[in-house]
């Protein structure tokens, strides 16, 4: 493998300039596309095989006019006053939302007693002619525009419902900038040079932008999540500044070792490229993975990340090679004050490092290290056996929003309940019912507890079906409405279902629970079954495992002790306390397992190479932790302020997914990979690079480094008869 990545380098570095040209035209293209043929996003909320899904099914087919989008515009006087008053400024903004593109009618609160008991908030139900996903943002704009005047007349007018809150659009935070030069910041330091440092950031910036443009031709043919862009960049900038770091910082040890500059970049591009393809290929498949949740908001995101990541691969092995060349001895120019140029690097010379030292005295005693930084971890994850999860809606969105106004106006005036209506669907063709079964289904309805209103059944043109609106007494997110709608069906007879995007939302939330096992289990075996592949050791496969969940279980725990306790909520603009949105385990686990394992490829990998010089474990342990702890300190200090920098931003699912990815890699790269590492790696000797005898014939030959296989020197019965002694050193 590392002879391929190396002709791939060093053929890019042969004709720097066409191959910068190439990635010109091939940039152009994508944008291009993007903006012919590029798709918009939507999120596809259905639970495939739900009753929820059954009836938007049943609904679609049979009741076209039902399966339309929802919104409400809620219409409400100063305090003391009666919205009576205001009678024809209402009647008038009605009449202009009615004329509103894909509006098939709308309601008015006068007439259909849609007005609270203190008679100062109303609402219209506002029904459109396609389907909620196919609105798109520009129709909320235009619903707004038709509202306008009646707010200039001094009448509060905010737009809600499902249509509005799934089609809004998140205002920029500008996260994306703040984060990149954050990271500029810290690469000026790391390298000491700013064309060096440059470098990254300009990699990163073309597979983000290639990335996202391709990710908008996905959405052409594929549904893809509004989400899916945010997340995509997020990872995106933070692999793709990591991956170009420490390609640049390999090919500069190279060069202050003394190689020659074509040399230096072959040699960098058959250890650190060959390590960057496996550790990409493992961010890809843990995203890839996604799809088994059979969830097309999560599937989506997954997708689009996937591809990001696979332009920052591609640029790092083809466009880098191309620009280090063109750059020559610039790669050092715009040198820092006070900052010389390195001698020496710091694997020829690892004595002097804090790295160095570092690992022998973790060495010399490895049990005070592990079970410390092992019960730190412990201590973080805890506060994630109290997780509780649930669909964001428009309740827990930013007060600043219309749609989280109107959702708090008509809990205010009629009752949370009123927010998370669900529709009960029959189906009274080849079932056996008939409109006798849905009256007494409806009578049935009106007597339960959790219940505050039953509306009429409305039956479709054709009469095989017909629909009915029951309003339940809670929130969307209240557990009572979830324990609500389990009762409802539990008396719906067969071929009658209930949908809603409550209904909707608490399906999606179990087939989560149901399906994250799955997930789980299918990226630790391919993970475990990469690294024995990579590195012929099913020890080291098996402990990268386990700390990585480690640090991915740390981070959950504080996501909720901050967004669903409220600790500290306050220092990150948090104005109470949230669910855990059901879709972020599954996104969390994928992101991290697979960014956790770009650290445990570069640092192994490196280690590896020591000990095939050196053929002594602790030394090895400290060799690579000295080539690479600063490398991997810069990286991960780099995407730790990447991810920090969406903490920012106004939605709290876009800061539940910075702050969790920002403490994971910050844990991962500091107590995992600097404590954890090199005790386990201590106490465990040669045991390390133990794998069955059997195995290690029927594994494909894969090299990283370049340094010869270590894994079948090893006894597969006993341990190494000749220890190397701990803190020997």
């Amino acid at each position: 493998m590392n002879r391929l990545i190396r002709r791939i380098g060093d053929a890019s570095a042969r004709r720097p300039k066409r191959t910068v040209a190439a990635w010109v035209l091939l940039a152009a293209l994508v944008v291009a596309l993007s903006g012919t043929v590029g798709g918009a996003y939507l999120d596809d909320f259905t639970a495939p095989g739900s009753d929820s899904a059954a009836a938007t099914e049943l609904l679609e087919q049979r009741f076209p006019a039902a399966a339309g989008g929802t919104a409400v515009a809620v219409f409400a006087a100063d305090d003391g006053e009666l919205l009576e008053g205001s009678r024809s400024e209402v009647e008038r903004a009605l009449a202009r939302l009615a004329d509103v593109d894909h509006v098939a009618s709308v309601s008015d609160p006068f007439a259909t007693g849609r007005l609270s008991p203190d008679g100062r908030i109303a609402f219209a139900d506002v029904t459109t002619d396609v389907p909620t996903p196919e609105l798109g943002a520009a129709w909320i704009e235009a619903l707004t525009a038709a509202v306008e005047p009646t707010r200039d007349a001094g009448l509060t007018v905010e737009l809600g419902g499902e249509a509005v809150f799934l089609n809004a659009e998140v205002e920029p935070s500008g996260a994306e900038a703040a984060g990149v030069v954050a990271a500029l910041v810290v690469l000026v330091v790391a390298f000491g040079t700013v064309v060096a440092a440059l470098v990254p950031i300009v990699l990163a910036l073309v597979a983000v932008g290639v990335g996202l443009a391709s990710v908008a031709v996905l959405a052409a043919v594929l549904d893809v999540s509004t989400a899916a862009p945010t997340i995509a960049a997020m990872v995106g900038l933070g692999v793709g500044i990591d991956y170009a770091l420490f390609l640049v910082s390999r090919y500069r040890e190279n060069r202050a070792a003394g190689q020659q500059g074509a040399a230096a970049l072959s040699s960098a591009m058959g250890t650190s490229g060959t390590a960057i393809v496996f550790a990409g290929g493992t961010v890809v498949l843990a995203m890839t993975a996604l799809v088994l949740t059979g969830m097309g908001v999560l599937a989506s995101i997954g997708l689009a990340t996937a591809l990001v990541v696979l332009f920052a691969v591609a640029t790092a092995l083809t466009l880098l090679p191309a620009l280090l060349t063109l750059l020559g001895d610039r790669i050092d120019a715009g040198r820092l004050v006070g900052r010389r140029r390195a001698a020496r690097p710091a694997s020829s010379s690892p004595e002097g490092t804090v790295w160095w030292r570092l690992a022998h005295r973790i060495s010399a005693r490895p049990w005070p290290y592990l079970v410390v930084a092992s019960l730190l971890l412990l201590t973080l994850a805890a506060p994630a056996l109290s997780l509780r999860t649930g669909f964001p809606d428009a309740g827990d969105d930013m007060p600043s929003t219309t749609h989280r106004q109107a959702y708090d106006l008509v809990a205010e005036g009629f009752g949370p309940g009123l927010n998370a209506p669900l529709l009960v669907v029959a189906d009274l063709q080849g079932t056996g019912l008939d409109t006798g079964d849905a009256s007494r289904v409806a009578e049935r309805l009106a007597g339960e507890p959790g219940i505050a209103e039953v509306g009429e059944w409305q039956p479709s043109p054709s009469g095989d079906s017909a629909v009915l609106t029951v309003l339940p007494t809670t929130a969307p997110s209240d557990a009572a409405t979830a324990e609500t709608l389990e009762r409802v069906r539990a008396l719906l007879p067969d071929g009658v279902h209930v949908t809603g995007q409550a209904a909707m939302a608490i399906d999606l939330d179990r087939q989560l629970s149901t399906t994250l096992p799955l997930l789980l289990g299918a990226v630790l075996a391919a993970s475990f079954l990469l690294l024995t592949v990579v590195f012929r050791s099913v020890v080291i496969a098996a402990k990268a495992t386990v700390m990585n969940l480690l640090s991915i279980g740390a981070a959950c725990g504080v996501v909720v002790a901050v967004f669903q306790w409220g600790w500290l909520g306050g220092l990150i603009g948090l104005q109470s306390t949230y669910l855990i949105a059901s879709p972020l385990p599954a996104i969390f686990f994928a992101v991290l397992f697979g960014l956790s394992m770009d650290y445990e490829v570069f640092l192994v990998s490196r280690i590896r190479e020591a000990r095939a010089a050196t053929r002594d474990d602790v030394e090895a342990v400290a060799r690579g932790m000295a080539a690479t702890g600063r490398v991997i300190t810069s990286a991960a200090l780099i995407m730790t302020v990447v991810f920090l920098a969406f903490v920012v931003n106004p939605s709290p699912f876009v800061k539940m997914i910075g702050l969790g990815l920002a403490v994971a890699i910050a844990l991962d790269a500091t107590v995992v990979r600097m404590v954890l590492v090199p005790a386990t790696m201590a106490l465990l000797g040669r045991w390390n690079w133990w794998v069955p005898r059997w195995l290690d014939l029927r594994l494909p030959r894969l090299e990283v480094d370049g340094a010869p296989a270590v894994g079948s020197s090893v006894p597969s019965a006993v341990p190494d008869p000749v220890p190397v002694p701990i803190g020997s050193r």
